[in-house]
């Protein structure tokens, strides 16, 4: 390759850097996104941005053929469905943040079709179930109270894990009856807490008020032992052996409590808006996915309730 080849490459390599970044600032200043929702963004352009490698092309000219082809790479590593379904999701933001900057004129992602995904319903969680959990909480530790409020919280509110994590004592109006959450893209919403969950936080912050607690964590709901707020993963690892030991046998995340949330709420009668409103989500859709009713509540609720079959 002459050295003026060279060159190009390396001017477009360069530009491409910049785009990306600009993608990046957009995604942050423009759609307010949180930092691991950056993340996972980039994360999934990275795949494309590999490929383009691979194959020899550039961002800016790829086409839909070559976006095909790169979406059958995704299957041939053993990349799921579902994190298919993923990645070229991110793949669409960019090619319309392309298309709406001006950088190309025609967005290959338009036709571009998603793997097909079976309809998957997450666990869910009775409320005896949760308490059966909770009871095997040891209350004789120092982290029982912090991890019995931890788990009556998730059910009570149907936070997101990131959004326990991030709960901030002034963030709770607890004589009122609410929490402030800030879910993604910073959205602010006013979700109810139960009396259970009020009462097992006082617990728990009995236990808080005599740790010693690191600079700049002093707001912060649910603390480690070394006085730090708690990670993702610590939340994932407590629920699964806590479930361990109460004997379920589902395989539970903090979102199995976010699932259990909304699906108590929708047998007990609460219109689906409402849920949509308190789990946050901007679209029903995304809502409808978080609810299921069993087909023969359905039948039944139309045997019973439908003009049709009213008996005169």
């Amino acid at each position: 390759m002459s050295a003026k080849l060279r060159k190009i490459g390396k001017l477009k390599k360069k530009s491409e850097e910049n785009i990306v970044k600009q993608y990046v600032r957009y995604l942050k200043l423009e759609r307010n996104y949180s930092p691991n929702t950056l993340e996972a963004y980039q994360h999934d352009l990275l795949h494309l941005q590999n490929y383009c490698l691979t194959e020899g092309k550039a961002l800016l000219d790829i086409s839909l053929d070559d976006l095909q082809h790169f979406a059958a790479t995704l299957h041939e590593v053993g990349i799921g469905p579902s994190s298919q379904a993923r990645i070229l999701s991110g793949i669409r933001s960019f090619y319309r943040f392309l298309l709406l900057d001006g950088f190309i004129e025609n967005d290959p992602t338009e036709l571009l079709e998603s793997p097909h995904l079976g309809e998957h319903l997450p666990e869910v969680l009775s409320t005896a179930e949760i308490d059966q959990i909770e009871a095997s909480i040891d209350l004789s530790k120092w982290e029982g109270h912090r991890n019995r409020a931890i788990i009556e919280v998730l059910f009570s509110c149907g936070l997101r894990v990131s959004e326990l994590v991030t709960l901030k004592l002034s963030d709770l109006f607890l004589d009122e009856g609410y929490v402030r959450i800030f879910g993604k893209g910073s959205k602010e919403r006013l979700v109810p807490i139960s009396n259970r969950a009020i009462h097992e936080l006082n617990l728990w912050f009995d236990d808080r008020n005599h740790m010693k607690i690191k600079p700049g964590e002093e707001d912060y709901v649910f603390l480690n032992r070394r006085g730090a707020h708690l990670t993702r993963v610590m939340i994932f690892i407590m629920l699964r052996q806590q479930a361990e030991l109460a004997g379920i046998k589902k395989v539970i995340s903090p979102h199995t409590l976010r699932h259990s949330f909304a699906t108590a709420l929708l047998e007990g009668g609460a219109d689906l808006r409402v849920i949509q409103a308190l789990l946050g989500h901007e679209s029903i859709g995304t809502t409808e996915i978080y609810t299921h009713i069993d087909t023969t509540a359905l039948r039944e609720a139309i045997i019973e309730h439908h003009p049709r079959n009213l008996k005169r």
